[in-house]
Order: C-alpha cells, then structure tokens, then sequence
C-alpha cells in the first residue's frame, strides 16, 4: 500500500528523492514547478520539448538531476488535454496518478513529493480529489506476485507519498479523502488478490471463509449454508453446478444494518464460480486459462460490504454470494437434464457451461423471499456475449428500471467504473423459453444477443423488485491500457456498488 501525507510546502526544498508535477498538454508549468526549473533544471523546458513531453495522457518524463550533491529524480507526468469547459476530467488524473506510481516502481523509488493540482483544475471538492489519487494510486502498486520467488523480479508496493498543497486548499477535506480512498483501496486489492488466486488454493469454502471473516472483522452479520442445506432448501441450480466436483458449494450471506428507521433494503448478489471448465459442455484448453476470475462478482461484493461497514450507509445492505467450481465427473450435472429452483421454476440444462446464472437464480429468488429488498443489484462474469459487445473497458447494464439505471450509471460516473446499459426489451423474453420446463438456461440462438438473454434469465427470480444486472465477464480481468490496472484482476463494480449504497437516498 502507499502512505499519503499532506504538507503546506515548496517542492523546490523538499528533501524527497523525487518530486512530481502534472502538466496538462499545452498548459504553463505550475508554480512550484517553475521554482524547481529555475534552481536546480533551467533546461527544462527545453528539454521537455526535445523527449517529445508536452502533457500528453499517460506519458511520464523522469528528469535525473543533483541537488547539492544528491540525486534526484524529477517525474513530469502528462494529465491530457482540458476539456470544453477548461477542466481536467478526473478520469485523465487517475490515470496519471497510476503512470507517476508505475514510473517510480520501475525505477525503485519508494518515496515522492508531489505538486497536488487544485481541486478546482477538476471542478470537483478537495475531498474527491484526494480520494481518487489514493485509490487510482493504489490500485496501480498492486501486483499479485505471491509465486515470484525471486525477490529481483517483484515491484516495490510499499510506497509514500508526501502531497504538497495550496494554503487555499481544504485540508479537511483532503485529511477524510485520504482515509475513505485508503479504506475503498485496501479493499479493492484484496478483491483482485482473491481473484489473481489460482483456483486450487481459493476454493467455495475458501471464499465463503472470507466473507465470513469479513464479518467478523467488521461487525456484519454472517450466514454460511453448506451443499446439504443449500439442496435440502430447494436451491436446485446451484446443487446442480456443484454437483460434478468434489468441493462442496457454499451461500454466504452478510447483512448490514443501519441505525437508520424505516431505510431501505438492498440486496447485493455475487456470482462466485471458483474455477469454471464449462462442466460437460467443457470449454476449450484456452477459454479456461483466465476461469479463476468466474468468482470477480462475489468477490467485489465481499469487498464492497467490508467497505460498507466502515463508511455506515443509510440503507440496509443483504450481500449473498453463492459458490461452487463448474466441473466435469460422472456425476455432472448433464445436457438436457432439468433442474428445480429455490422459488419453485425449473430449467432445461442445455448448456452446462451457462451455469453462472443457475446459481445466480436460488440467490436471487431466496433474497427475494427472506429479505424482500426494495432493489436488487447482480454481479457477474456471466456471458462472453457482453466481453465481446463492450469489450474490457465497460461493464454491462441490464435493466428495465429506468430510476435503477440512472442511479447505477451515477455510481459508474462518480468511480470511473464504467458501465454502458444494453436494451432490456421484452422482444429478447422470448429466447429463454423452454419445451420441457419453465425455462431453458442457454438462450435460443435465433435471437443472439446473449449477454441479454442472460439478464431475461435471470429476471424469471425476482419477482417484481427493482433489479439490474451487472455484467463484468469483460471488464474484470485483464483490462489493457490503463495504468492503475495490472494484468489481472481489476476489482471491476465494487467501487460501483459501493457509490451505489453511499449516494442510495440521495439520488432519485
């Protein structure tokens, strides 16, 4: 993690190996900058000019210079072009904030002192500011390198940062945005660290352990049902998804509730696929390499809960996150078989390899009926459909609640993780029909459109509750070109769902 402080003072005394400025493209050095320039770096601008660095997003230019004998580094890092409204889009500084971390971890430099733009260059609060350049920066030191065993080839993740501010500037403001972002960042990389796992060693218990944990640790309530409830419930599609390993499934529930009467309820559902082979309908070699990640929703609501309990909303938070590995054995759940669900609606198994919506089926309808939620919210990596429409930038939408959508789409704005809403129209309902049961679990390929398909599935267990699906198959895993991003998992919706309950009575 990196160690934010807050200081009133001129970059061009610091004692720091290195100081850092952002520059946006085409716009005059800083104050503190041109300072630093005129001490110890005259040629700066020149040489600037001659390295091709005129701010543009996401390029660094590392300066080594001496001061009285010491080295030091200087890192100009590129904020992008300002907008129509003369701002600098809070999406360009999260951005910079992960290229100034990657530059100093490849360059092992473990401690900076930077120039904090004004909140004012963003249009946005010192507190925002300030939350978003420690998670983005955050995010951006994270590695999962628990099999490196050679320390030469690990990245150093332990990092401060000294942020030299104006006298004009909140430093309250800044003082809570560092601990909000601190908090949402440990979280969020404990999220993509349960995802980078290999799936042997993160099973369904071990998951539904975390969340216990969790619980424990931060004061929320926890309910783990194991294989035999959770068959002898009634709960039909995830008994069949676990039935062809030897790991046993699991549903945690954790539940959070605030002091506030009267608040509303919202359910939070997480798929929790550990390791999916695609069952007998078994994926190809290639398909299953990244299949440790079929566990992101859960895992993003485990973390979104942790960061609940802390920042205690005023509405009731019920996360369920039902677990199990998808394999192929003689007792597999088999093509053409039909299952029975926790509210009593049954489905042909075309597809065994359409399995995260079976389980996503008993704990959308058991939330449903013990909980009766004002809203409910799914998460998922469910259909290679949306990775493949939206690509890995955007999660996909899917609801018929206009008030949902909106509320969602102002979460995904405020934490830049993205969504783009596809057409939920009744036209798609069609395509999940089935001959033999109420349902068929792979949708009918006349109408393709799979990743919606899917949310109509899906729609058959809630009953009349508002509800949106979350669809990250694409935007969990292996995201390119984005600097607070790694090469594996991304932590994609928790920051969403945790906008999403924060702001839930103040947005309509």
């Amino acid at each position: 993690m990196i160690t934010f402080r807050f200081a009133s003072c001129c970059l061009a005394e610091s004692k720091a190996l290195s100081l850092a400025f952002f520059i946006a493209s085409e716009q005059p050095f800083s104050k503190e900058l041109e300072e630093v320039s005129r001490r110890y770096f005259p040629a700066l601008e020149a040489y600037l000019k001659q390295v091709d660095f005129s701010g543009q997003q996401g390029k660094v230019a590392p300066i080594a210079i001496s001061v009285n004998g010491q080295p030091k580094t200087i890192f100009c890092v590129g904020l992008g072009k300002i907008n129509k409204h003369n701002k600098i889009d809070i999406e360009q500084f999260r951005r910079a904030c992960g290229s100034l971390v990657r530059a100093m971890q490849s360059r092992k430099i473990d401690a900076c002192s930077l120039d904090l733009p004004a909140a004012t260059l963003f249009g946005q609060s010192d507190y925002y500011v300030a939350e978003q350049m420690v998670i983005s920066a955050s995010m951006a030191a994270y590695r999962f390198d628990d099999f490196i065993s050679d320390q030469k080839n690990k990245v150093r993740k332990e990092l401060s940062i000294d942020c030299c501010v104006s006298a004009h500037a909140n430093r309250q403001e800044l003082e809570d945005g560092i601990a909000h972002g601190s908090i949402i960042a440990q979280a969020i990389n404990k999220v993509r660290h349960w995802v980078d796992t290999p799936p042997s060693r993160l099973t369904p218990a071990m998951l539904a352990g975390y969340a216990q944990d969790v619980a424990n640790e931060f004061g929320l309530k926890a309910t783990v049902f194991g294989e035999k409830e959770i068959v002898a419930m009634g709960m039909g599609g995830l008994g069949a998804v676990s039935a062809g390993s030897h790991e046993d499934c699991k549903l945690a529930i954790l539940e959070y509730r605030t002091a506030k009467n009267d608040a509303p309820t919202i359910a939070f559902v997480g798929k929790g696929i550990t390791f999916d082979s695609g069952g007998l309908s078994i994926k190809p070699a290639t398909a299953m390499e990244t299949m440790k990640d079929d566990m992101a929703g859960a895992a993003a609501v485990i973390g979104a809960m942790q960061v609940l309990a802390q920042f205690k909303p005023d509405v009731n938070i019920i996360a369920l996150m039902p677990t199990s590995e998808n394999l192929p054995s003689g007792t597999a759940t088999k093509p053409g078989d039909v299952i029975r669900f926790y509210n009593g609606k049954t489905a042909e198994v075309k597809n065994t390899d359409a399995e995260g919506r079976l389980i996503l089926a008993d704990a959308l309808a058991y939330a449903v009926k013990h909980y009766k939620p004002d809203a409910m919210i799914d998460i998922a990596t469910l259909t290679g459909a949306c990775s493949y429409a939206l690509g890995p930038f955007f999660t996909g939408l899917m609801t018929q609640h206009d008030d949902m959508a909106q509320r969602i789409e102002k979460a995904a704005q405020l934490t830049g993780d993205r969504v783009w809403r596809l057409p939920m129209d009744n036209d798609f309902k069609a395509a999940v029909r089935a001959d033999v049961a109420d349902l068929c679990n792979s949708g009918n390929a006349k109408y393709r459109a799979g990743a919606i398909t899917a949310a109509f599935f899906l729609q058959a267990f809630v009953d009349e509750t508002p509800w949106a699906h979350l669809d990250i198959a694409g935007s969990a895993f292996a995201v390119p070109d984005i600097s607070y991003y790694d090469t594996g998992a991304t932590g994609a919706g928790m920051r969403l769902l945790v906008a999403l309950a924060m702001n839930w009575t103040k947005t309509k």
